[in-house]
């Protein structure tokens, strides 16, 4: 996975080597000196270089381990230097494929620009508190149980299975033994779940159980059940600290959003394409529709 990892970022350098006034910037954007971290030729790379870096490729890392990323990033800006300083001694800073790249990449960074430093104050703390406070008091606590079962296909093989827990044979075993789904190989645990997760027949009787009790023969489509709760929670909604930075960047991307209207609306927006303009106008229809169903999924639970 590392190698993979290593052959996207080497790919990506290619693309995103700085011009050569950028190379020699060895300030933060508090105009701070920067904590420097290694040298490719001379050239010194930063701490904030190293964090920029980790903002650009951040989908790329979502599945690294966090002590793995430095070292990685600092590779990244490594490999980014070896090519970029050879592409100056062969002259391709003059070079049209050079000059687009860099007007492309000058736009993306004076977004990031304004977005970091004129759009993401707006979204406080306060805000994002704000949000998580309203959104929680409309979530329910709902009622979990951990439970085990023994799926058999007749009536007389779980009346069988239900007289040998009564003479002291462990659950698990006889569920690795006879169950036949998938849940055999761990003694017939299915975890956690909420009643409207499990057949209404299953459901019913496994959340009429106290813990540590055992069901009659309960029958579903699937074949005939012996149920044991193991354990039985109320949950609630999730901590602040696990939500924040979804509740961070749902704020963000409507103030993107709000953003970009009011610039739209103020510009002069061409499309020039007639297929593009035929695909949006068919997007366009698409979120019209998919807006109004979920408008109407939320009456229809508000009713209930």
């Amino acid at each position: 996975m590392h190698q993979r990892l290593f052959k996207v970022l080497a790919v990506c350098a290619l693309f995103l080597a700085p011009s050569p006034a950028m190379a020699q910037e060895k300030k933060t954007d508090a105009g701070k000196p920067s904590t420097v971290v290694a040298r490719v030729n001379g050239y010194e790379i930063t701490a904030r270089e190293v964090q920029l870096a980790g903002e650009d490729v951040a989908a790329l890392l979502k599945d690294v381990p966090p002590k793995m990323r430095y070292p990685l990033l600092v590779q990244y800006l490594i490999e980014r230097h070896l090519l970029a300083q050879k592409a100056l001694k062969e002259g391709l800073a003059n070079s049209e494929e050079y000059k687009r790249r860099l007007r492309f990449y000058q736009y993306k960074a004076l977004r990031d620009a304004y977005f970091h430093q004129k759009i993401k104050p707006r979204v406080t703390p306060e805000k994002v508190q704000e949000i998580y406070d309203r959104e929680t008091k409309k979530v329910k606590p709902v009622v979990r149980v951990r439970a085990r079962h023994i799926l058999v296909s007749t009536k007389e093989q779980a009346e069988k299975i239900l007289k040998d827990l009564k003479k002291g044979a462990k659950f698990e075993d006889l569920a690795r033994k006879h169950s036949k789904d998938g849940s055999r190989e761990f003694g017939g645990d299915l975890g956690y779940f909420t009643f409207d997760e499990m057949v209404p027949e299953f459901s019913k009787a496994a959340f009429s159980l106290k813990v540590g009790e055992v069901s009659q023969p309960v029958k579903t489509e699937y074949g005939w059940h012996i149920i044991k709760v193991e354990d039985r929670k109320k949950a609630g909604p999730r901590p602040l600290k696990e939500v924040a930075p979804g509740i961070e960047a749902l704020l963000l991307r409507e103030e993107v959003q709000k953003e970009v209207a009011q610039l739209s609306k103020q510009g002069k927006i061409e499309l020039l394409d007639p297929e593009l303009k035929k695909l949006q106008e068919e997007n366009k229809k698409r979120l019209e529709e998919l807006r109004k169903k979920a408008e109407a999924a939320k009456k229809a639970q508000g009713k209930k």
